[in-house]
């Protein structure tokens, strides 16, 4: 087992939580600083597979996430005028009596890890970030923007996709890389008849719908879109209803009608894959600060969640931190740029109106690897 005993986490999203969650139970001491003072999440919904499930019952939340947002078995698919063509399956991986997916509002999510990780009895700062990092053999010292100071056995960087600690320890590290396709999200009211994720495929664009709870549902349509340009919000509305205009499916003409403005959310889709090594000394990055995906195989999360899991595993059972981290990078690197890269594939696919049959087998062999254990 290593000597760690003091860790700081920088970035309070996903990653960075459920690394606080995890050595909290090996009674590791964790200082966890967001530069965000209200500790917000961004968006609408987001989609879960069943490696995510199975993650969250590692960690200890599934069955908040199972009473507040949702979960169910299939991808059910349609063709633009609403014909069924099928079901994509998911399997169980979280276990017989869990369904294969699901969703839930970004931000209540958030609010669960978040419960969670003060819980745990992790000291939160809000509001503040590193200023400097500067290592030695034994550990690391950490210079605060609220002007603390504080001296750590190991600092993980858990902040995201414009990460400031890669940028810091890794300058010349590769920046994130805009994929050519953005997607649009709002929330709706939730029909009866929808009672798991469905896609409409076939058209100009992507759209689909997965419940987020009893009473909500997201809407999320994939659109190529060949130069990153701003929109202007007041765009969001009329912008979205064009995508939708030419699907005919019943359901999505209603959902067409019945858009809100200012439940719309737009992000380009960009991606990131920063090569080996993913730590220098005794800082490491985890999460989107090293592998940022695009949302095709609804794994971003999962993979980040896991990296944490690994990482507490291999901190409690590695004879040093080196060796941990080592063994860390091994365990997550092929599984990672395995959905990144694959991700990619299908978002390429899918511009280029593709082949059809390569898409369906990257899905496949993607769901199956997610399904092995971690």
């Amino acid at each position: 087992m290593t000597k760690i005993k003091k860790v700081l986490i920088v970035g309070g999203g996903f990653s960075g939580m459920s690394a606080a969650i995890e050595l909290r139970k090996h009674g590791v001491q964790v200082d966890l600083v967001e530069l965000d003072p209200d500790w917000r999440s961004y968006g609408a919904g987001i989609s879960l597979g069943g490696a995510t499930l199975r993650a969250f019952d590692r960690l200890g939340i599934l069955q908040e996430f199972l009473r507040h947002g949702n979960a169910a078995d299939g991808v059910e698919l349609y063709l633009p005028d609403g014909q069924r063509l099928g079901e994509l399956p998911t399997p169980r991986i979280a276990g017989p009596d869990v369904p294969g997916g699901g969703a839930i509002m970004r931000p209540v999510l958030a609010r669960i890890l978040a419960q969670a990780t003060r819980d745990a009895g992790t000291q939160v700062r809000l509001g503040c970030t590193f200023s400097s990092i500067t290592q030695d053999a034994e550990g690391v010292e950490v210079a605060f923007t609220d002007g603390q100071r504080g001296r750590y056995d190991l600092v993980i960087g858990a902040d995201g996709l414009y990460s400031k600690v890669r940028a810091a320890i890794f300058p010349d590290a590769p920046v994130p890389a805009y994929s050519g396709q953005a997607v649009w999200r709002a929330v709706l009211p939730r029909p009866a008849e929808v009672k798991t994720a469905m896609m409409w495929v076939g058209g100009r664009c992507k759209p689909g719908v997965n419940p987020v709870s009893a009473t909500e549902m997201y809407l999320f349509v994939t659109e190529n879109r060949p130069l990153n340009e701003r929109v202007d919000p007041q765009e969001f509305l009329p912008q979205l209803s064009g995508l939708l205009a030419e699907f005919s499916a019943p359901m999505l003409r209603r959902i067409r009608d019945s858009l809100d403005a200012d439940s719309i959310v737009f992000r380009p889709l960009e991606h990131l894959l920063v090569p080996r090594p993913w730590h220098t000394g005794r800082v490491v990055l985890i999460g989107d600060a090293v592998h940022a995906t695009t949302p095709h195989m609804a794994s971003g999360a999962c993979i980040g969640i896991e990296d944490a899991i690994v990482l507490a595993e291999e901190l409690m059972r590695a004879p040093s931190p080196d060796a941990a981290l080592q063994t860390f990078q091994a365990r997550r690197w092929e599984r990672c740029r395995m959905v990144v890269e694959n991700s990619i594939r299908l978002g390429e696919i899918e511009m280029a109106a593709g082949d059809k049959a390569e898409h369906s087998r990257i899905m496949g062999e993607t769901l199956m690897a997610l399904a092995s254990p971690i």
